[in-house]
């Protein structure tokens, strides 16, 4: 009976035990027990007490115990992670995704689980991540991005991962551009281990480790023009301007009847009126300070040319003095310079019967001091110093540019000689890179040209294509030289100057309607570009400094 007993015995042992496993209750204590409910579990998964795995999911399964501790979702029925898609399950430690179909993972996708060590979204289709798609997950110490589509990742994604001590992004076909940058960067100062991941594009960098990539061969500082503001009005002329420390800018409005005075308002960032000049037919609006007065050259196109004062006593601009109107008949340009100190300004006058200017201020005003280029309908006048030797340069309808050069002892300019034998120049810009000296010359028929100084003569650097062109500009903004070819026709050019190349290379497009020139505003805290338009709103551009890294 011995051996009975003891198998009996031991039998009862065994079911006792599980029946207290299984939490049936029959006799004695247990029995006043009640079973505890098993925790939910959707018909799509298996669940343990604190585990759950999913097959074929449609949505993040809602009704799991809160105290879950580890989902495995896989074939999910749905491609997008959306804000707080787990939140519902704060306790989670560890989250397998794997093999779905995720293509998308939204910003704030796993807030809430301030507990997560373990994230793996493996084998999925995701193309992009949001910027703030890991936050909040400070717990988490692995992450596995492998085998997906991406082919970037946004800056600062782990920033909010501080304890990560493994990463895998392999399988994922990365574009090693200004974009990836950051990464770069990251894997050279983290502590974290990672499996070797290599750039797919672009050629250069194709197969290479993207740890191995020279951090020096990331140019990602760039520029932009955006406009900052809209002045409701058309203008031909733009002149910026110094009196008194405060920056003023002076525009020819021939619509508008006036010569319009803009002054920068510091706290609001912007130009706002400050005065008009009456002036019918205004095409240049020329400010001129001399000895701590201002005064404005008013060429009109049709009733004569003006000089006005400030005058401080009343606040108003006043006239002061007539040009003549037999020299200058239809002016189309005013330029002024200094040469030893003394105070010029010239107007190209563009009718068959007058005559380009040089006036010269004599203490009481400004009075004619010789007449150069009649009769030749110019267009444009340009003062430029070469070798020390004071220069203007005239463009007209009817032959090429010419070159006037300042004799000091006769204080006068002479005939000097021609730029090139290039018609129909309508403007002529210069500009200086180191000791070259470059002029632009914009036509309005056949191409634009950018020619360079070479001892006796110029010759041709570059051609530009263009078209109905009455403008081509070179401006310096934040050390950098660029150049705005306008037309009549089609959309103004944005060129940069390449200094390897020795050339300029096109760098953006500006929507400005027949503008007619192009004004960099000198401001300390911010750099602004001016375009008047013959037949549309004045913008003034906003020039600002784009990281592609970012």
């Amino acid at each position: 009976m011995a051996g009975p007993q003891r198998w009996s015995k031991g039998r009862s042992l065994l079911l006792l035990a599980l029946l207290g496993l299984l939490g049936c209750c029959c006799w004695g204590p247990v029995a006043s027990r009640r079973a505890p409910r098993p925790p939910p579990c959707p018909a799509s998964c298996s669940c343990t007490r604190d585990t759950a795995f999913c097959v074929d999911s449609k949505a993040v399964p809602k009704n799991l115990a809160r105290d879950v501790i580890s989902l495995t979702l896989i074939n999910a029925g749905f491609s997008e992670l959306k804000e707080a898609a787990f939140a519902h399950l704060p306790s989670l430690q560890f989250l397998l995704l794997n093999s779905n179909q995720f293509s998308l993972i939204r910003d704030n996708a796993f807030t809430g689980l301030s507990h997560l060590q373990y994230l793996f979204i493996e084998n999925n289709d995701i193309r992009s991540l949001s910027k703030n798609a890991f936050r909040g997950l400070k717990s988490l110490t692995h992450l596995s991005l492998a085998n997906n589509n991406l082919q970037t990742l946004p800056r600062d994604l782990l920033k909010p991962l501080d304890i990560l001590s493994d990463l895998d992004l392999r399988g994922n076909s990365l574009t090693c551009d200004c974009k990836i940058k950051w990464l770069v960067e990251w894997m050279e100062n983290t502590n974290a281990s990672m499996p070797a991941v290599f750039c797919g594009g672009p050629p250069q960098y194709q197969g290479q480790k993207v740890r191995d990539l020279p951090l020096k061969n990331f140019d990602c500082i760039t520029t932009d023009f955006v406009v900052h503001q809209v002045l409701p009005f058309q203008s031909v002329s733009a002149e910026p301007f110094t009196y008194s420390s405060d920056l003023y800018v002076a525009l020819a409005q021939p619509s508008s009847s006036s010569c319009t005075i803009l002054k920068w308002d510091y706290v609001e960032r912007k130009l706002r009126d400050f005065d008009r000049i009456p002036a019918h037919s205004a095409v240049y609006c020329k400010p001129i300070v001399v000895n701590s007065r201002l005064y404005v050259v008013v060429a009109q196109l049709f009733g004569g040319s003006y000089i006005y004062r400030w005058d401080t006593n009343i606040d108003k601009f006043i006239k002061i003095q007539d040009i003549d109107s037999q020299k200058i008949r239809k002016p189309n340009d005013i330029e002024a310079f200094q040469i030893d100190g003394e105070w010029f300004f010239v107007i190209a006058d563009s009718s068959k019967a007058g005559s380009t200017s040089l006036y010269r201020w004599n203490q009481s005003g400004f009075y004619s001091h010789q007449d150069l280029h009649s009769w030749h309908r110019d267009t444009d006048v340009e003062y430029l110093e070469v070798d020390g030797k004071p220069r203007l340069i005239i463009s007209s309808s009817s032959q090429a540019p010419i070159v006037y050069q300042w004799n000091r002892s006769q204080k006068q300019f002479a005939h000097w000689g021609d730029v090139a034998e290039v018609l129909d120049v309508q403007m002529v810009k210069h500009f200086q890179m180191k000791r070259d000296h470059y002029l632009c010359l914009s036509r309005y028929i056949g191409d634009s040209k950018v020619v360079r100084w070479e001892g006796l003569r110029f010759t041709e650097v570059q051609t530009l294509p263009s078209r109905g062109s009455l403008v081509m500009e070179p401006f310096q903004i934040s050390q950098q030289l660029y150049l705005a070819l306008g037309s009549d026709f089609s959309f103004t050019h944005i060129y940069l100057w390449d200094e390897e190349k020795q050339k300029f290379v096109k760098f953006q497009e500006l929507s400005v309607q027949a503008p007619r020139a192009f004004q960099p505003i000198p401001l300390e805290a911010m750099s602004v570009l001016l375009a008047p338009s013959f037949k549309g709103n004045t913008l003034v551009y906003k020039h600002i400094v784009v990281d592609l890294s970012s």
